[in-house]
């Protein structure tokens, strides 16, 4: 490392040659001026380098916020991108995972699992890019029946997970058949010359309970509704008792299906 005596050695020197001849009382006015001149002029130098030296140093600065808010943005973007489903900006699977496995040490958390019924069909029949939108604009509908502190996460082709957290299961029942009444009522965007329904499973897990419990729950809901013949709500069989009086059960089964 450069030593500060080394870096401005001339200029120690022209002061010290003024102090110098300024102790000196038989100096003459003429060479007392030009020693007074020398000192200005080194003077008027370092002022110059000061100058550039801040300036360099003002722009460095500049450039290592941009560079600092560039990296920002790149950390926020790849945060946003390994965690996000690319087509639908829905949560990915392990995303949705990890919120459901946190909302489970929350509070009592109510799942729906989603599947567009029969996707495949449209697939051979349209297409993989209208499959591709398809998804799409389901998503956008189901964000707009959804309360803010939902989440929706893609944990396959055509199936979606819904969290519910500090849910109820009469909350999660009045959702899932909200959308499932939603996409009933009118064709989607894209595909304006025919209906894409959903089949749902519910599932509502307790405060510390189990992820693969509760998942595997809205799973079976899930498949009962498309053993029953899709495009319906179902229930895990586990939820009808004690949360459901048994005098209703029935009743209620026959509505999800209905609905």
């Amino acid at each position: 490392m450069l030593d500060i005596n080394e870096l401005f050695q001339e200029e120690y020197a022209v002061l010290e040659d003024a102090r110098v001849a300024a102790a000196d009382a038989r100096l003459p006015a003429e060479e007392c001026r030009e020693k007074l001149w020398t000192v200005a002029k080194h003077y008027q130098r370092l002022i110059r380098q000061s100058y550039r030296l801040i300036s360099r140093s003002d722009r460095a600065e500049r450039e290592l916020t941009r560079m600092n808010d560039e990296l920002q943005k790149l950390a926020a973007r790849l945060e946003y991108e390994a965690t996000h489903d690319p087509l639908t900006a829905v949560y990915n699977r392990s995303a949705i995972i990890k919120h459901i496995n946190h909302a489970l040490t929350q509070g009592n958390v109510a799942l729906i699992l989603l599947d567009i019924d029969h996707f495949k069909r449209i697939n051979d029949e349209y297409g993989h890019p209208m499959g591709d939108k398809v998804i799409c604009s389901l998503v956008s509908r189901i964000r707009h029946a959804l309360p803010a502190q939902a989440s929706i996460g893609r944990v396959g082709g055509e199936e979606f997970t819904i969290l519910l957290p500090h849910a109820r299961l009469e909350e999660a029942i009045i959702i899932a058949r909200y959308i499932h009444a939603s996409l009933s009522a009118s064709p989607l965007d894209c595909l304006p010359q025919q209906y894409v329904t959903a089949s749902f499973g519910v599932s509502l897990g307790v405060c510390h309970s189990d992820f693969e419990a509760l998942y595997s729950a809205a799973d079976v809901a899930l498949y009962t509704a498309k053993k029953r013949g899709r495009n319906q709500v179902a229930l895990h069989e586990s939820l009808f008792q004690p949360v459901i009086k048994p005098a209703a059960v029935s009743s209620l089964s026959g509505s999800l299906r209905a609905g």
